[in-house]
């Protein structure tokens, strides 16, 4: 429970449908200190006061300080662009979840992500009647899905986790926040990453990471002006450019070798678009399919849906979209999907 809306109206649904609930709030390591956990733990107790549940406060702010702002820092001092919320709910949130569930010999977790989980051809999947088959599904509302996030969980967790909003849309979770009396129905969502609290990338990363200026080259390599350190931008990036006259210009290229950035001041340039990606950690639901395999390719974040072909590459996975695509970024996911609103998987794009 976060003291936000989609996690308290996921707690009152699966108490109105009988579960035996307790609400766990975790304490995450947030730059502005314990200001924001303070307000989200005051939200939290109103709620379990209200719904009449126990809960269990977790303070994991060590751990996530390591585990997943260590990560942040040192993917963008690498060059990359990463995602810190798949990467904290593969090896963070659910994993204290589970710890905590066996610790209590609780049967399920469950979250207020927008996600759906339901078994594929009942219970004999896999044609030898040995076990369930569960499939990760997209949400009913495709403009909160956050099946993208979840795309590295496994068959045994998907077997224990109750996505209760996976049904919903949002103006019908909003609605039922008043129903249940939950004093955050009009409670404003939280779109930046967590951790920040308020705060921009390029703060946090200027005040946590040593930044070296360099040199800007266009594509015929011509250097036409100066960076603030490589970590501060990302493929496709427009702001914060300062090249004058010429522009606006866009980052193509980032060399950390040799500390030099390559923009274009043409917004279709075709330096800016891929028709391959390398990856790694490649994350499959269930079993691997036959490769090469046809699937829809989400390259970050609510970008749309792309037909392509996953397949091994001297011993290496490479997607081949059917269309270039714009700033395909290192260290962002790739998630796979069918056209049956199915996650496959994904992986990180080298």
């Amino acid at each position: 429970m976060s003291g936000g809306v989609d996690s308290s109206v996921s707690t009152a649904l699966l108490k109105k449908q009988g579960f035996d609930v307790r609400g766990i709030f975790l304490k995450l390591w947030k730059a502005n200190g314990e200001e924001e956990n303070k307000k989200a733990l005051a939200d939290v107790k109103r709620i379990v006061k209200i719904l009449d549940i126990p809960l269990t406060i977790i303070d994991a702010q060590k751990r996530f300080k390591k585990e997943v702002v260590g990560y942040f820092l040192q993917e963008y001092k690498a060059g990359r662009t990463p995602n810190p919320c798949i990467f904290c709910n593969e090896n963070l949130k659910f994993k204290i979840l589970f710890e905590m569930a066996d610790k209590l010999k609780i049967d399920y977790i469950s979250t207020g992500h927008y996600a759906r989980i339901a078994e594929c051809c009942g219970l004999n999947a896999d044609r030898r009647g040995r076990k369930r088959i569960l499939k990760l599904l997209e949400a009913k509302d495709k403009n909160k899905d956050q099946s993208y996030f979840l795309y590295r969980l496994k068959q045994e967790q998907l077997a224990r986790i109750i996505f209760p909003l996976g049904e919903y849309k949002k103006e019908e979770v909003k609605k039922m926040a008043k129903k249940f009396d939950l004093p955050i129905s009009e409670k404003k969502e939280s779109q930046d990453i967590c951790f920040l609290a308020g705060k921009t990338v390029e703060e946090f990363l200027t005040k946590n990471i040593k930044l070296k200026k360099g040199k800007i080259i266009d594509t015929s390599g011509e250097v036409v002006g100066e960076h603030l350190g490589l970590p501060l931008y990302t493929l496709g990036q427009r702001k914060g450019i300062n090249i004058g006259g010429t522009g606006p210009y866009y980052v193509v290229k980032k060399d950390v070798k040799k500390n030099c950035l390559t923009a274009t001041n043409k917004k279709e340039d075709l330096f800016l678009f891929s028709k391959f990606a390398n990856l790694k950690e490649v994350s499959w639901i269930s079993a691997r399919p036959k490769l090469p395999a046809k699937i829809l390719a989400r390259i970050r974040y609510q970008s749309p849906l792309i037909w392509a072909v996953i397949g091994i590459k001297h011993k290496k996975y490479e997607i081949k979209f059917n269309i270039a695509q714009r700033a395909v970024t290192a260290g962002q996911s790739v998630v796979f999907y069918n056209k049956k609103e199915e996650v496959l998987g994904g992986g990180l794009i080298l």
